[in-house]
């Protein structure tokens, strides 16, 4: 009998010694005389356990972690008798903080080998394409629009709305482009897709392309990420090979191919037309709107920018219909969101559920406060140009208009919490300091805004005519958020007057506002 055990190759479990675990139960199952069948599957997102190893057994699953190296030999010796060890954790999907999540999304994600899409037809994949194929391209964009979905990069654009348009624009060639640029502070869920499950990613892009007439993709990763390249691309030559791309998609008359390009690091590049500009081989600066991308976008031509969250939802609203979809979640937010905790917390991973859970559970119930054992005192939702949330505004639902009523962002899900040590005064000046070095340069706004920015926030945390430089930066503020040419300089102001406004005390001013309004 073949032992098959489950090693994660995700980037954040191979940080923490995957390679040496798997290697090491290699090594073991040798010197045992044990035949053993290793996947490497992506991250079920469980981050304080990685690495976690789990266990094929005759009712599912059985998971093991954090495992070290040099538990393998004890840990092996424990399966192959009953199984009982210090550090098993039981049924994978009995793990409370996994089974509580509502995995739409991530269905897959942690489960199939993501090199194999043999694998992924046997876990539901590929079945959302094939529904597509016979409704014909109108029908999937309403059902799209119908699903509710928006854009999970921050934004929160329709999802349906752009494909339409795009399907409306008539042109001789279109294009579908993955915003894979993951750049901002406390997020992971695009790479663990791309790492965990890429071959949604692909036939969600597949779906765009058949219901816009575009025929060409693009995944733009950044740099940072080898092994979601490395991901990515052995999934695409699959896909090729398994009829999921090429000149006849699933079979059909329908032609779709994508390839990988990376960027080069520039955070100002997961703005939509700075993208395009790099992937057109320019610098990439942000571009003056309209015309829009859906109109003009790639070379010139119609095209599809979504967030690889995006395009991963499509195959769930095409498998399983837009009521389906529309039933999770609150007001206009609907379908699930895959949450990214992340900072000075004591469970930090990937949890998706149904927007509409506050931000209070998130940080205290799910995450479980911070891994310091201190208080929390703030938390950033949204990334680093994200508003700066204290306790008394943890009863805000999450969901795009409840944050945006109290001055906040969700952005693309990723949350970062700080301590009662943190400095709000410094995370204000870090945020300056943030947009001038990562200013495309194009608008004066940000490109000086953000620079006289960093001054002026020094001068306030010196006590250097204190009153008058607040009031020189919320007027700085104002100018950047509302004449900058795109999110860079015009979200900057949320995190320095967020801190600003809900932590006056480290700026050395009385309070300005109560937290609670």
């Amino acid at each position: 009998m073949t032992l098959r055990l489950y090693v994660p190759i995700d980037a954040a479990a191979l940080a923490v010694g995957a390679e040496e675990v798997a290697s090491a139960l290699h090594a073991a199952a040798a010197r045992h005389n044990v035949a053993v069948n290793i996947v490497r599957n992506g991250s079920r997102g469980l981050y304080w356990l990685e690495p976690m190893v789990e266990v094929e057994t005759t009712v599912g699953r059985v998971a093991y972690g954090p495992v070290a190296p040099s538990d393998i030999d004890e840990l092996l010796t424990a399966i192959l008798a009953d199984g009982a060890h210090a550090l098993r954790l039981g049924p994978t999907e009995d793990i409370p903080w996994l089974k509580r999540q509502t995995r739409l999304t991530f269905a897959r994600c942690g489960i199939v080998d993501p090199r194999s899409i043999e694998d992924y037809r046997a876990h539901g994949g590929c079945k959302g394409l094939e529904r597509a194929l016979s409704l014909g391209a109108e029908a999937i964009v309403e059902e799209v629009v119908q699903s509710g979905l928006r854009g999970r990069g921050g934004a929160g654009f329709p999802t349906g709305i752009k494909w339409r348009t795009v399907a409306q624009t008539r042109a001789t060639q279109k294009y579908i482009v993955c915003n894979a640029d993951e750049g901002d502070s406390g997020t992971f869920a695009d790479r663990m897709i791309m790492e965990g499950d890429p071959f949604v990613l692909i036939e969600g892009m597949a779906i765009a392309g058949i219901a816009t007439g575009a025929t060409k993709g693009y995944v733009y990763i950044r740099s940072e990420y080898p092994h979601a390249v490395a991901a990515m691309e052995a999934a695409i030559t699959a896909a090729r090979r398994g009829g999921l791309l090429g000149n006849y998609v699933a079979g059909s008359s329908f032609a779709f191919d994508m390839e990988v390009r990376v960027g080069a690091g520039a955070y100002v590049c997961g703005e939509e037309t700075s993208l395009l500009d790099s992937l057109e081989g320019k610098r990439g600066q942000v571009r003056a709107k309209p015309p829009l991308p859906a109109h003009k976008g790639l070379f010139g031509r119609p095209t599809v920018i979504n967030n690889v969250l995006s395009f991963a939802s499509a195959p769930i609203i095409m498998d399983k219909g837009a009521a389906f979809y529309r039933d999770f979640g609150m007001g206009r937010s609907r379908g699930t969101m895959p949450i990214q905790l992340a900072g000075n917390v004591k469970h930090g991973g990937l949890y998706e559920t149904a927007f509409g859970i506050t931000l209070g559970e998130l940080v205290d119930d799910i995450g479980g406060g911070t891994r310091s054992g201190r208080q929390v005192r703030a938390v950033q939702v949204g990334g680093p140009l994200g508003a700066y949330f204290p306790r008394a505004l943890f009863d805000t639902p999450f969901d795009y208009e409840a944050f945006a009523a109290r001055d906040g962002l969700i952005g693309h899900g990723g949350i970062v919490i700080f301590d009662d040590t943190v400095d709000m005064a410094k995370q204000a000046r870090f945020a300056m300091e943030f947009c001038a070095i990562e200013s495309c340069g194009k608008c004066t706004p940000c490109r000086i805004g953000a620079a006289r920015g960093v001054e002026v926030v020094d001068r306030i945390i010196k006590d250097d005519h204190r009153a008058a430089n607040i009031e020189v930066l919320e007027d700085l503020c104002n100018t950047m958020k509302f004449g900058s040419l795109c999110a860079l300089g015009g979200f900057t102001p949320y995190p320095v007057m967020s801190a600003l406004n809900h932590f006056p005390e480290d700026f050395g001013a009385q309070p300005r506002l109560q937290a609670a309004e």
